[in-house]
């Protein structure tokens, strides 16, 4: 017979980061090795602690990495970071969900937020790092909800999936006239919503709330620059 799965404890401490025991596995054998630790900018104590020279308590906010979200480090793996880590970076929840993408599409490695900071970082910082670098990824508990929330959210912040609503004449036609127009422009249509009975529309209006796939940035910017074009009000909420 399975185990029932415990339920989840939330009197125990959050976890601390996982730099403080690469740290100290790789300063042991090789000094000269610059460690790198990263952490959600929404959720950062070690930035602050290590200016104090101490612990100190923040708040964190939410984020995705709840995984590295520590509101105040451990005295052990304060000194260890101290004396063992070279620097502390930041990164936004927009660079983890591009992250995250990345080493999904690349590597085809579910990888949960948490566990992409290092890659973030790369993002972010493409120069700062003196090659060979070497990414710590681990942990790949990731609801599949949050994952498809995170993967849009990617998508999104790499110019490669739009989200808006658009007002039309409740009239035969225009939302074909819509759809031709996004074909025109390359635009791949990947869900159409269609509401005429909302009470903040018009008598002779209806709304449409599109998610659009597009190729990149600069094809972002075109599909939404035709649309205006033709005269369109794009909605983003």
């Amino acid at each position: 017979m399975a185990r029932r799965p415990h339920p989840p404890d939330h009197s125990r401490p959050p976890r601390q980061p996982a730099a403080a025991g690469v740290a100290l596995a790789v300063k042991s054998m090789r000094p000269g090795v610059r460690i790198v630790g990263v952490q959600a900018e929404r959720a950062a104590a070690y930035p602050a602690s290590l200016a104090a020279g101490h612990p100190v308590v923040v708040e964190p906010v939410s984020t995705m990495a709840d995984g590295i979200a520590v509101g105040r480090p451990g005295d052990i793996t304060f000194e260890m970071i101290h004396y063992l880590v070279d620097s502390v970076v930041t990164v936004s929840e927009e660079t983890l969900s591009r992250a995250l993408l990345l080493c999904l599409e690349r590597t085809k490695m579910v990888v949960e937020p948490a566990g992409v900071a290092g890659v973030a970082a790369l993002l972010d910082w493409p120069h700062a790092f003196e090659p060979p670098v070497v990414v710590v990824l681990s942990g790949g508990n990731i609801d599949p909800l949050l994952l498809s929330k995170v993967l849009r959210h990617g998508l999104s912040v790499a110019g490669r999936y739009l989200a808006f609503r658009i007002r039309l004449p409740d009239r035969p036609g225009a939302l074909a006239t819509l759809l031709s127009r996004l074909a025109d422009l390359g635009a791949n249509v990947l869900d159409v919503g269609h509401e005429r009975m909302d009470p903040r529309l018009h008598l002779d209006e209806a709304e449409v709330l599109m998610h659009l796939e597009t190729k990149g940035p600069v094809h972002c910017d075109e599909v939404l620059t035709g649309l205006r074009r033709y005269g369109y009000k794009l909605i983003f909420s």
